[in-house]
């Protein structure tokens, strides 16, 4: 484990950044639970594969749309009524979904719907919250901001995935997601409490010209287009690996349980890689490191298609997620870094939008493709397309090229 350096939790000193990440934790923990209890309810319902895969779908398919104009709405008005206006809104329509889960009349109709508004009114949040990091510490504590965000989200998640296949045994679906409608209330509250004083926009034209000026932003730098191009590669491919095949393959083939074991693994290499970008404050080439971490990934999907046994998969979702957080930190780093403030909200919903953009149509395609070719047999594609993405980046030059901003 690595050591964390004396003062490297120096940011929690500030009022507003406790603020927020006590809203994003708790967000985090309950979002954690929700997907597994989501797939098992579909699949207790009677869904299938490719069922399962069109809710996931719809719901994927929501989030980014309404990312996109989410990032203006974040860079025109005060963010933190964003943040705690989304949050009340979406415990609201969770409690709503447990209500009718545990009542009985529960559909896959209903989940669909249930799901998709709290995926539109959760987008219309996100780039606010990651743009709100650099309004809440001083300029020079950045870094350690952005690490311990991603620290303390993570350890979160490791928790709620842990427990979600226990709590989906234990008490069923329905109840499980009523655990995160409680931790919408408790990062509502939060958000509600920042006192933080968002740059007031240039000009405010219309949406469509504010969207091309976050466009025009990413295009011009060759390492972040090049970086939304990869990351729209891999979830296309790796999203339903994890969303339908896993809950599958790992979930009715071993067992339940241990899909949450396999999911809280995956999340646990994000904690370990969050303590480890505790002491990345300094990287000469960024977004190059970033890369070749990104490049442990493709060993989950592997591990799912060739092992029976549940250690193997546990031990690639641990460097899955390792490697994946130490690249997620670094580029999110670098656009705190290199992006002028007014302009952060939109280029996270642009960075959302182009990284997501074809997941939907990946989950909705992964069960009949996955029929067609055979389930670990795609999975093995998943991993091998996850890989040569990856490597195709590090030919951009302005990707090796990059250096942290003075």
């Amino acid at each position: 484990m690595p050591r964390v350096p004396i003062g490297a939790f120096s940011p929690l000193r500030h009022r507003d950044f406790r603020l927020l990440v006590t809203g994003a934790t708790a967000s985090q923990f309950g979002n954690a639970i929700t997907p597994i209890a989501l797939a098992f309810a579909v699949l207790d319902l009677g869904g299938s594969a490719t069922e399962l895969g069109l809710v996931v779908a719809v719901f994927a398919l929501a989030q980014v749309v309404t990312s996109l104009f989410g990032g203006v709405l974040g860079d025109r008005i005060a963010r933190k009524l964003m943040m705690a206006g989304s949050a009340l809104a979406c415990s609201g329509v969770q409690v709503a979904v447990v209500a009718i889960l545990v009542t009985g009349h529960g559909s896959i109709a209903v989940l669909t719907v249930g799901g998709t508004l709290t995926a539109c009114l959760g987008a219309l949040s996100q780039p606010s919250s990651q743009a709100m990091t650099r309004l809440t510490v001083p300029p020079g504590q950045m870094p350690g901001a952005v690490a311990i965000r991603q620290f303390l989200q993570t350890a979160a998640g490791v928790l709620g995935y842990a427990v979600a296949g226990v709590l989906v045994s234990l008490i069923g679906p329905g109840w499980s997601i009523a655990i995160d409608a409680a931790t919408f209330l408790v990062a509502a509250l939060s958000y509600g409490l920042l006192r933080v004083e968002q740059q007031a926009p240039e000009r405010r034209g219309a949406m469509i010209a504010d969207i091309g000026d976050g466009f025009r932003e990413v295009l011009h730098r060759s390492w972040m287009w090049s970086y939304i191009l990869m990351a729209l590669v891999y979830h296309l491919v790796y999203g339903g690996a994890q969303s339908v095949l896993g809950p599958i393959v790992v979930g009715e083939g071993i067992g339940r349980a241990a899909w949450g074991i396999a999911m809280g693994a995956l999340m646990a290499g994000f904690m370990v890689g969050s303590l480890a970008c505790l002491r990345l404050t300094s990287v000469r080439r960024p977004m190059l490191v970033s890369i070749c971490f990104l490049c442990l990934t493709p060993l989950f999907p592997a591990a799912m298609a060739l092992s029976d046994s549940l250690w193997p998969i546990v031990v690639a979702g641990l460097l899955h997620g390792f490697g994946l957080q130490i690249s997620d930190y670094l580029w999110d780093l670098s656009i705190q870094q290199h992006v002028d403030p007014a302009k952060l909200s939109r280029v996270y919903s642009i960075d959302i939008v182009g990284s997501f953009v074809c997941r939907p149509l990946g989950l909705a395609l992964t069960g009949p493709v996955a029929g067609l070719a055979g389930t670990h047999t795609w999975l093995l594609v998943v991993a091998a397309v996850m890989l040569v993405s990856e490597l195709a980046v590090l030919l951009v030059p302005g990707v090796r090229r990059l250096t942290p901003s003075s």
